[in-house]
């Protein structure tokens, strides 16, 4: 996160408030490096923090309001008492800040009259999680206002229950605990199930490796019902094989050939076999070899795309033309249908696998993809 994005903040909310802020949180956007649609069914997974995400800036207020404004809302700012607070009562990008501060209250943990600014260096709709990131930094600025002390697992989960609940996205838990959990360097293995995790290393310079991030331009709505659509159907896989989720058969992939509806025999298999993926990744991770980790990211892509039916076109022109010049593997990430995409690639090769990338989007008149370079940092923390 930018000096400029934090002063950017600082300086909206003097101009908004004519006050200064008590303080600045930041919080990242994420990657996830493998485990896709594997979250909400208790499976594992493999995120990493970006350096990029979202700022807060805030202030204690008088009255028990909380009010919220962005630098790139044009509109006045969004105020609603604390007790008021209900799902359905806020659309819009209010609804993931105001969210947490119900889920806050829910829990027992009153959040005090606030006054929110928020700013970002993290592309929106991109997949890198830029509502989690909202959420979280929100989830620390109203907590270190009102002098709470939240445990940070119990704050990604309170932060999860507010898109879950209050925005009325069906995601899982991992988004929010990359963002509060992750350490620079590493990926966090995280078993959504039980919640316990592990910091893998993740060095793609010390292999030298990059990973790329391909903003393919396609935006994506995780609130327009097909990731929720894929959700209920991974649970109808686990009930009509009487398990209490899918990742029961992490270790008894066949019994999902035991689902006479072929669709979701497809849906269950990418599930089961993304959970074996992700652990095998992270294996290969303790064992620093990094570049073996290619083809399984290669074909994580291809279960997603065939099995889940969640890809896209231009992640599928990245992935392949990536691959074709030299990258070692590639996927889309995030829900799906929009987007971005990984790509792993040696160092020495990395300029001509965007070249190439390049030149399949202009093959087929596309706007040129934005691509960055993504290195594992830290978690959300107080800036100021």
């Amino acid at each position: 996160m930018s000096a400029e994005v934090a002063d950017r903040a600082v300086g909206a909310y003097r101009a908004r408030f004519g006050a200064e802020p008590d303080g600045v949180w930041f919080a990242p956007g994420r990657v996830n490096l493998i485990g896709e649609h594997t979250d909400y069914t208790g499976g594992f997974v493999l995120p990493f923090a970006l350096e990029a995400g979202v700022v807060v800036a805030a202030g204690r207020a008088s009255g028990e309001a909380i009010t919220v404004w962005s630098g790139q809302d044009s509109g006045a700012p969004r105020g609603v008492a604390v007790d008021a607070l209900a799902p359905g009562l806020v659309s819009g990008w209010a609804a993931y800040p105001l969210g947490v501060a119900w889920s806050l209250r829910e829990a027992g943990y009153r959040p005090a009259g606030t006054r929110l600014v928020v700013d970002a260096d993290l592309a929106m709709g991109a997949g890198l999680s830029s509502s989690a990131a909202l959420e979280c930094a929100t989830a620390l600025a109203l907590s270190d206002v009102a002098g709470l002390a939240v445990p940070r697992p119990e704050l990604a989960a309170l932060a999860s229950g507010a898109e879950n609940e209050f925005v009325g996205a069906p995601t899982g838990i991992m988004d929010q605990s990359a963002a509060l959990l992750c350490q620079a360097g590493h990926a966090l293995l995280l078993d959504c199930r039980s919640g316990a995790t592990e910091d893998v290393p993740l060095d793609p310079g010390a292999a030298g490796l990059q990973l790329l991030v391909v903003d393919t331009g396609t935006r994506h709505v995780l609130t327009d019902g097909r990731y929720a659509q894929r959700r209920r159907a991974c649970e109808e896989a686990a009930r009509t094989l009487r398990v209490g989720s899918l990742r029961d058969l992490t270790d008894r992939p066949d019994d999902v050939g035991g689902l006479a509806d072929p669709e979701l025999r497809r849906r269950a298999r990418h599930v089961v076999t993304e959970n074996k993926r992700v652990l095998a990744t992270a294996a290969l991770l303790r064992r620093g070899a990094l570049a073996d980790v290619g083809p399984l990211l290669t074909a994580s892509h291809a279960s997603l795309r065939d099995d889940f039916d969640v890809s896209w076109p231009q992640a599928d022109v990245v992935v392949e033309s990536a691959l074709s010049a030299g990258a070692v593997g590639a996927r889309m990430m995030g829900g799906g249908f929009g987007g971005s995409a990984l790509v792993l690639a040696r160092g020495d090769l990395a300029s001509d696998v965007e070249a190439a990338i390049a030149a399949a989007y202009a093959e087929r008149r596309w706007q040129a993809p934005a691509v960055t370079v993504a290195v594992p940092s830290g978690s959300a923390r107080r800036l100021r």
